[in-house]
């Protein structure tokens, strides 16, 4: 009988990590679309410069 209150614990802490691993989940998500956010700026920013210096005048 002993198993099965260890066994219901057990599966208790697992469905109390999951919002906190999902969560993390996220964050981690966020982070990296605002860091590819930053490096897409950083590209559009240097095709507007070269396309300024090739354009015909």
């Amino acid at each position: 009988m002993e198993m099965v209150g260890g066994l219901f614990a057990l599966f208790g802490l697992f469905l109390s990590l999951i919002p906190l691993v999902i969560a993390i989940l996220l964050v981690v998500w966020v982070y990296q679309i605002r860091q590819n956010s930053v490096e897409q700026v950083k590209q559009n920013n240097e095709i507007i410069k070269l396309l300024k210096n090739d354009r015909p005048e």
